[in-house]
């Protein structure tokens, strides 16, 4: 009845507020009972990137779930890409061996992560490391690991995989359909 097109887009933009709603309810109670830093500037900021990541996934769904068309198989594929990019995204594991650490680079989960560790933490920050020490929050080996800086590169690559992989979706839906 309708062009793909169309569907396609007014079905990306009505599924957006039941695609939000959850995340923005499970952030705002959690950030503030995990003692994350209270200020409301750093939650709208942690708040933005978590639905950010939200709608990544999301396009990285839709476009496994239009290139292989069945359930089973892209329930299968989803969970272990998810998986990849969860290890090598540098919050699980920081030492990841040279022949697989480019998988950080295409995995959406390691710029989310910086781009969250980088709004709760700045460079000047101090935590308590030993008895009356202080250290730097850069000098703490897991931000050292991911290095806090270029934050508006992490968020340029975030935007490339929301449009690519709706644009892949899309192209896959097209080259799927009967004509």
């Amino acid at each position: 009845m309708y062009r793909l097109s169309s569907y396609y887009f007014a079905r990306t933009v009505g599924d957006l507020p039941m695609e939000l709603v959850l995340p923005t309810v499970f952030v705002t109670v959690s950030y503030w009972m995990g003692g994350l830093k209270p200020s409301f500037v750093t939650f709208a900021l942690t708040l933005s990137i978590v639905l950010y990541n939200v709608l990544v996934s999301q396009g990285l769904g839709l476009a496994l779930g239009a290139i292989l068309m069945d359930v089973k198989q892209g329930t299968t594929l989803a969970s272990v890409t998810m998986l990849v990019f969860l290890l090598a995204g540098g919050y699980y594991i920081q030492h990841i061996p040279s022949f697989i650490a480019w998988l950080k680079y295409i995995s959406f989960s390691h710029y989310c992560y910086k781009l969250l560790v980088g709004v709760q933490y700045s460079v000047n920050e101090v935590y308590d490391c030993e008895m009356g020490m202080h250290c730097s929050v850069m000098d703490f080996p897991a931000i050292k690991y991911l290095g806090l800086n270029s934050m508006w590169s992490d968020v340029a690559a975030l935007a490339v995989m929301l449009v690519g992989y709706r644009v892949l979706a899309y192209v896959a839906l097209r080259m799927g359909q009967p004509h």
